[in-house]
């Protein structure tokens, strides 16, 4: 049964936007995936890998949340300024991320050389099997390699 949109403005999200508002849910799933399978591989694929992924993000939504904010902006005419903020943020807290260990031994000498030593013994024995199965999952090397 297809629904038909009603007139005026009580009308669901459903009649708004279709089944869309499923599908970026059930895919961005994917591209989270895929995009920390990428880094994952680039970064080496250990304790480096991890700390850069989830720094990046963390240093990304603060940065959005600014722009958010910001966003009148583009209304007063300054929309080229806000897109060249926009990357030069990104890149920005690209170099964050590539240098998070020595930002966690800043945190608190000498408790985050410790930490990042204890982080390193913990992340290999007890998360780097799981989290590799997570994003390899359905990879098709993976079940190549498991032949």
């Amino acid at each position: 049964m297809d629904e038909q949109p009603k007139p005026g403005a009580n009308r669901t999200v459903k009649q708004l936007i279709g089944d869309g508002a499923r599908v970026l849910p059930e895919k961005s799933h994917g591209w989270f995936r895929r995009w920390f399978r990428k880094v994952w591989k680039v970064r080496g694929g250990g304790l480096y890998a991890l700390g850069f992924a989830v720094t990046f993000i963390y240093f990304e939504v603060g940065s959005l949340s600014d722009d958010l904010l910001g966003i009148g902006s583009l209304f007063n005419g300054q929309a080229i300024e806000f897109v060249i903020q926009f990357f030069i943020d990104s890149f920005t807290n690209t170099l964050k991320a590539f240098i998070w260990p020595v930002s966690v031994v800043q945190l608190a000498p000498p408790w985050g050389a410790v930490g990042l030593g204890i982080a390193f013994v913990g992340f290999t024995r007890y998360l780097k099997s799981p989290l590799e199965k997570w994003m390899f999952a359905d990879a098709p090397e993976a079940s190549a390699d498991a032949e």
